[in-house]
Formats: structure tokens, sequence, C-alpha cells
């Protein structure tokens, strides 16, 4: 096992990370911009390395300052956490070239599902049913041309890109014509690589997804499957475990996932997200070869603890964990906290944090890296925490996440909290009506 491993992040995931591996008996370092100087992970951690300003393109992008803060401090592996650095094979693979382990799948794995392109390939060969699409497009022209063979509506997708950045809805041939250059364009500012796909859009669907686990020798196991459908701009506010699909829909999906990642020989935590349409079709969307934001409600009903998972995996103790040991338990909700005003379209409210209380009791779990006194940096995501509950059935995780909500206090930014107590209450969610279209369609009709 490491003795002492280094976190390319910020925020909730890296305190996320220094708690199991304090647990562990591992020693940890964490980067961080000057903007996150005082940041929890920097307090905690054993060690900290400034490695420059507050751009992330400077300082959590910075692959030199990064590895060079490795090699100083002797780390001998990376957790990348999510975002950032966590899907970049060429960060891998540097990683593996100075001798320190990337915590997290190969740097092959991640070239083969990282990008939307390249997924929607192995999908195909995996016998997992894709939406109608393309690989990467050439230029409007050939987009122009696709979009009239899989017809109107389209979306134009970041294929390096994942969080909704990248994704136009295009409806005629003249907002493809102005689309396509503006996703090119924010795919390759938010990810470096302006490479576009286009997939049929369907107007109403559930986003569910199959969590994996892998020890890279052929040998993958499921932890059940999550529902994201709640979101906004593409970006997940609330997700839960189980979803309510039909017993036998889950099953097909849940193996659909496995059969994928055994195709390549997945290493540790990956998910593989898929949209279910009115009819009960699902389509494979993309891999994200890294952990997710939301994989507390899967540890919630499993009762495993995944960086702890992958710690072991990259470590090279192999996956022990056979598909009969999973035993899913119960119901789990998460909602993202984010430093957002709902009532002006989700803007961001960056800030001083007065006070803050988060909920309690049985049940509950807070992943949060603020306190009372803590500046929310403008430079990064708007997430202050996550707010997780878990109980025997969906009705009563519902009525838990509630009292949670309410429980909870942050003075000072403006935040979700609000929007959630009220999505708790619609009764559309709580007969598990839930679509990606659900904020502006199932709140506004009641």
């Amino acid at each position: 096992m490491f003795k002492k491993i280094l976190i390319a992040n910020r925020g909730e995931i890296a305190l996320r990370v220094i708690r199991t591996a304090r647990e562990m008996g591992i020693k940890t370092v964490v980067v961080y911009s000057q903007a996150d100087e005082r940041s929890l992970p920097v307090l905690l951690a054993d060690e900290s390395v400034c490695v420059g300003p507050a751009a992330s393109n400077a300082s959590y992008l910075n692959i030199p300052n990064i590895l060079s803060a490795a090699l100083m401090t002797g780390a001998e592996g990376i957790h990348p956490g999510y975002g950032f650095m966590a899907e970049n094979p060429d960060f891998a693979e540097m990683c593996r070239d100075h001798g320190i382990v990337f915590i997290g799948p190969t740097p092959e794995s991640m070239r083969a599902l990282g990008s939307k392109a390249g997924g929607r390939e192995i999908a195909a060969g995996s016998n997992v049913p894709v939406v109608p699409g393309t690989g990467v497009l050439e230029g409007t022209e050939e987009a122009l041309l696709a979009a009239k063979q899989i017809g109107y509506p389209v979306l134009l997708k970041a294929s390096a890109g994942g969080g909704g950045r990248g994704q136009k809805i295009v409806r005629t041939q003249e907002e493809l014509k102005a689309a396509f250059g503006q996703a090119q364009e924010e795919a390759r500012l938010y990810f470096g690589d302006p490479a576009i796909i286009m997939e049929k859009f369907l107007e109403e669907f559930r986003h569910v997804e199959v969590q994996v686990m892998g020890d890279g020798q052929g040998h993958v196991i499921h932890i059940g499957e999550r529902d994201c459908s709640i979101q906004r701009r593409n970006q997940k506010l609330i997700e839960e475990a189980p979803s309510t699909l039909p017993d036998s829909l889950r099953q097909e999906i849940l193996e659909a996932g496995v059969r994928l990642a055994r195709h390549v020989n997945y290493a540790g935590a990956g998910t593989l997200e898929f949209i279910v349409d009115r009819d009960g079709n699902y389509y494979f969307m993309e891999m994200n070869t890294r952990i997710q934001v939301e994989h507390c409600v899967s540890e919630a009903i499993s009762g495993l603890d995944f960086v702890r998972l992958q710690f072991q995996i990259a470590a090279g103790e192999g996956l022990s964990l056979q598909q009969s040991d999973i035993v899913l338990r119960g119901h789990a909700i998460e909602c993202r906290i984010n430093a957002e005003d709902p009532d002006k379209d989700f803007r961001p409210a960056a800030g001083k944090i007065d006070e803050v209380h988060f909920a309690g009791g049985p049940g509950v779990r807070v992943d949060s890296h603020a306190y009372s006194g803590y500046v929310i940096p403008p430079h990064y995501d708007s997430l202050i925490g996550k707010l997780i509950v878990h109980h025997d059935t969906r009705e009563q995780a519902i009525a838990r996440m509630k009292r949670a909500l309410e429980e909870t206090v942050i003075q000072g930014p403006k935040t979700t909290i609000p929007l959630y107590v009220k999505i708790m209450d619609n009764p559309f969610y709580k007969r598990g009506a839930v679509m990606t279209n659900f904020l502006k369609t199932r709140m506004e009709a009641v």
C-alpha cells in the first residue's frame, strides 16, 4: 500500500480523499492555487504545495508543477479526484513515466473511453446500444449533412468533455451553422480539444448511470445504478440510488455496463452513463473514467468506501470483491449544494460564507470543504458541498432529505437549498416521474 499520495484537486473531493487516506495510514500532499490557500484540504493535509495562481490553467491544470510537487514530496501516487486532470490520459502517462502511480485507469483505457466518439465505438463493439449519432465531425458542412441524415433536433457534444460543457441543442439548419463553431470553441476552452460529435437529441429521458469497479485484468463488478435526471443545463443537481426503473430494465443496463467495462479490461472506479426514453429503450452515452461527484449515494447503499477500493486497486492489491458480495440496501439521495441563485437562472454567488450549520442525525452525511468565514472563490465551480441521506425506502429517504435541508443553514451566498426543499415536496418527484427536463416541465406544472 502507498505510504504517501498527492491529491491533484481541490474542494470537497480533495477532503474526501484525505479522509480515507488518513484512515488507511497514508500521508497526504495536497496541491493548491493561491485562491485556495485557506481551504480546508490545505489546512488538513499532511503537506501542501502551491502550484500557481488562481486560474486553473496555471495551477490545477499545470502538469509540470503538479508532477514537480509529487516528486519533491516523495508521493508514490497521485489521486486526481474528478475534473481537472482526472480524465487526461497524457497526464496519467506522464505519471507513469516518472514512476508515480496514477490512481485511476490506465492511459490506454482513458484514451479508448475518455472521448465520447471512442466510447461509442467500444459500446457498439460490446453490443451495447448507442444513440444514433456520429464520430468526430470535421466541420460545419459535415455536421449539416449528418444532421440531415439523423433528423432534427440534434445535440452537439464535446468529444473530450463532460458536465454539460460544449453541448448545444440544435433544432434547425440555421441554428446548426451558428452553433457548431460555438461548440468547438467551448470544447477547446474547457477541455483543450475542439472535437465535436453529434447525436440525435431526445426531448425527454432519464439519465441513469452504472457504477463499476475493475481490476485491470478483466474482473469487473457493478455497484448498482444511480438516477441523475434532475439537472440544469446538463449539469446534475440531485442524484439517487437505486433508480426507480423496473427490475428487468435495471438488470439489462447493469449487465451492459459491466460488459462494456470488461471489454477494455477496465481498472479502478468508473461510471457508464445511459439515457432511458419513455418507452424503456436505453442507450449508452459515455463513460466517466474517474470517481463521480455522486459516488456517495452508491457508497451509502453498498456500505463500501470507493476511494479505499481505488487505492487498493492502484497499489496492485487487486479487487477481491465478487458480484455476489455486493448487497445493496435501502435508498440514498444526494443534493449538490451550490452557491447559485435558482431564482436568477442559477447565477453563481461566490463570496464569503458568514455562518454555516450542516444537518446531522441518523442517515445523514455531509461532504463539504466549507466553514464559517470561508470565501468561495469565483474561479472554480460553485459547489459548496453535498448533502446525502440514506433510509430504508425512497419515501423515507425523501422525508429525511427534506428534514436535513431545512436543518442546514448557510448565511452569506444564495444557495440551491430552497429549490431542493420544493423538489422534495413535488408530487412528480415523489412518485419517481423524473426526467432531465424536470425543472422546466415538472416544477412548473404544480
